[in-house]
């Protein structure tokens, strides 16, 4: 690995330069940081486009850590979650890594790539991070990888979960998008849906029906379901039905479920899509005759208490439950209950406290010192820990997490609901090199 610069062409191929709002949080001032962060506002664009140049390690008197999250539209409670525990992990370590303060540039994804490139262009440029972290929308990482992977930008994401960001190579039109500066510290689709196939079908149905948010993530999520499903004797009813990202009545596809006269549906809805489609779900009447399957995201604990009863013996699979037991998991549960009382620990939470550490645990390795880009990305590749969710390491050969994978079951707990473990994967799932 180089650090030899590319030209400033090359990088403005795949970037126009927008102004967007930023947030800077010194994080050593921030004793008491908000439940939830500030909506970011838009500013006035400039006239004309800077040239934007690689991306240059420095040792500083400060870190600078440039995020793009949402807390706008669909996905506005993911971001406020990963910013939240991102939060209380610096704040754990008094917001110093390595000898250095942290500084923290936030922007609003806005589940759209165009603005999220455009405030890309601006946490490199103008306030030149040294590092890049965020991302929820499979569609805005695709949109944002050239331009991080051309800037040689250190990347940690924290939450999408795109199959081809890890892989390599190529599979008919699909192209593998690895990058030696990108990390993956949350999941990918395949870690969640592909081991969830074959379960369904032995231990619950062989005739399910799809119905999963149609972008992205969500086709792919129900590809990765439908191989393991298929290949364990499973037979999928009728055609995939795919309502819209940020759908609010589903009283269009519910009538297509209902006709495939399946046994289950496996269902791929995150965030408030995943709360609409649950209770009007169970409002239509399906739950009578047909269970619902899917990925874990689908009654996760940002939507479950809203759900409720709606969401009652569910089916899911993830990499991470508020039952999980383990001493990582209560000390994180109870210290997130404290800062931000009243908001609901969800896996969301967990991948922003797992990322904060990756890039702390990385800034002490090097005790503070990016000037050796190559250093420092190898710190990073070699940092591992336990976790809230079980043992935390990258697959050096993807730089995807490597991810146990959870069976759970909604159940009532008292006046609660919660994600139920019921199985787990036989061992840990690592995501594919190649495609």
């Amino acid at each position: 690995m180089s650090n030899t610069s590319i030209t400033r062409r090359e990088f403005l191929r795949t970037l126009a330069l927008g102004a967007g709002a930023v947030t800077v949080v010194p994080l050593l001032q921030a004793c008491a940081a908000p439940t939830a962060p500030a909506t970011v506002a838009p500013t006035a664009a400039v006239s004309a486009p800077a040239v934007v140049s690689p991306t240059v390690l420095r040792p500083s008197a400060s870190f600078k850590l440039g995020s793009i999250l949402p807390y706008t539209k669909v996905y506005a409670a993911l971001g406020d979650s990963i910013t939240n525990a991102m939060t209380l992990y610096f704040e754990s370590v008094n917001f110093t890594a390595g000898g250095r303060k942290i500084e923290w540039v936030k922007e609003d994804e806005e589940n759209d790539a165009q603005i999220s490139l455009r405030k890309l262009t601006k946490l490199v440029e103008q306030d030149k991070i040294d590092l890049f972290t965020g991302i929820v929308s499979t569609a805005v990482l695709y949109a944002v990888r050239d331009p991080l992977h051309e800037a040689k930008m250190p990347t940690v994401i924290s939450n999408g979960g795109g199959n081809l960001l890890t892989r390599k190579g190529t599979k008919g039109t699909a192209v593998g998008r690895y990058s030696p500066y990108i990390f993956r510290a949350s999941f990918s689709s395949y870690q969640i849906s592909n081991p969830l196939g074959e379960w369904i079908a032995k231990n619950v149905s062989k005739k399910v029906a799809i119905c999963a948010s149609n972008y992205g993530f969500g086709t792919e999520s129900a590809a990765d379901f439908k191989a393991t499903f298929t290949a364990a004797g499973g037979t999928i009813a009728g055609n995939d039905i795919l309502p819209p990202l940020g759908t609010t009545d589903f009283s269009a596809f519910l009538p297509q479920i209902q006709a495939t006269n399946a046994e289950a549906v496996y269902s791929f809805f995150s965030g408030s899509d995943a709360l609409n489609y649950v209770k009007q779900f169970d409002q239509f009447g399906l739950k009578k005759n047909m269970k619902i399957v899917g990925a874990g995201f689908l009654t996760e604990s940002d939507v479950l208490p809203g759900q409720a009863a709606s969401a009652l013996d569910a089916y899911t699979s993830l990499h991470w439950s508020t039952e999980l037991d383990n001493p990582e998991n209560k000390a994180f549960m109870e210290a997130y209950a404290k800062k931000f009382p009243g908001k609901d620990v969800d896996v969301f939470a967990v991948q922003g406290y797992d990322a904060a550490r990756v890039i702390v645990e990385a800034l002490n390795k090097v005790q503070g010192d990016t000037s050796n880009k190559d250093k420092f990305l190898e710190a990073i590749r070699g940092v591992s820990f336990k976790s809230p969710r079980g043992n935390f390491a990258f697959d050096p050969k993807t730089q995807n997490v490597v991810n146990q994978i959870y069976f759970r079951q909604v159940k009532q707990s008292g006046s609660k609901f919660v994600n139920a473990i019921i199985g787990k994967t036989d061992q840990p799932i690592l995501d594919p090199e190649n495609m």
